[in-house]
């Protein structure tokens, strides 16, 4: 009985962050309710507090989400790949991170809007911003490439190329040749990271 509960719960709360992601790229962040997100689930709000104190945890519950989407499908690692100084191995992983934006954008953009209204969700994506440099920086220091000093600041440039784009694909489509694009960024990571 004991696992048929458990079950039960982790049904219930999947069906909540399914709705609630459902519901905040339909109506927006700000529009939708924990009535609404409970409702569409057929629960009560008080069931949703059972799940998540707040729709905010809800949002961050999200952005764990999107990360595992990301980094499962990563082998070797982002670090591996940065220590590698292997343009090739580079330009694999951009494009693989070109190919998950169809995927992850309901979640980039429902936690961009809550981050907007709501400064700790603005804290969680910066936090998980600073992970990934912190996995790009841990390549450069495995090898010892740069100066210690510009090894952050190299490894934020990178990182903030790609997110730039990806926030400018997700609301706008391709505007340039995804090829061209590709290749381009794959020379500024190798500018900024790599050494001959």
């Amino acid at each position: 009985m004991v696992g048929l509960r458990k079950a039960q719960k982790e049904m219930t709360r999947n069906l909540l962050l399914d709705k609630g992601l459902e519901l905040f790229n339909a109506q927006g962040y700000s529009s939708t309710t924990v009535d609404d997100i409970a409702g569409a689930v057929g629960t009560t709000r008080t069931t949703f507090y059972l799940h998540f104190p707040s729709k905010g945890d809800l949002v961050r519950s999200l952005v764990e989400t999107v990360d595992e989407m990301l980094t499962s499908i990563d082998k070797p690692s982002l670090t591996e790949v940065i220590a590698s100084n292997d343009r090739e191995l580079i330009k694999v992983f951009i494009n693989n991170k070109f190919d998950q934006w169809p995927d992850i954008k309901p979640y980039i953009t429902a936690a961009h809007q809550a981050a907007a209204v709501e400064p700790d969700i603005q804290v969680t994506i910066d936090q998980w911003f600073d992970h990934a440099i912190d996995d790009i920086e841990a390549g450069l220091n495995q090898t010892n490439r740069f100066d210690p000093k510009s090894r952050r600041v190299r490894c934020a440039l990178a990182f903030g190329e790609l997110e730039f784009l990806s926030r400018r694909w997700m609301r706008l489509g391709w505007t340039v040749d995804r090829d061209t694009a590709l290749e381009t960024m794959v020379d500024s990571w190798c500018h900024l990271l790599t050494q001959p």
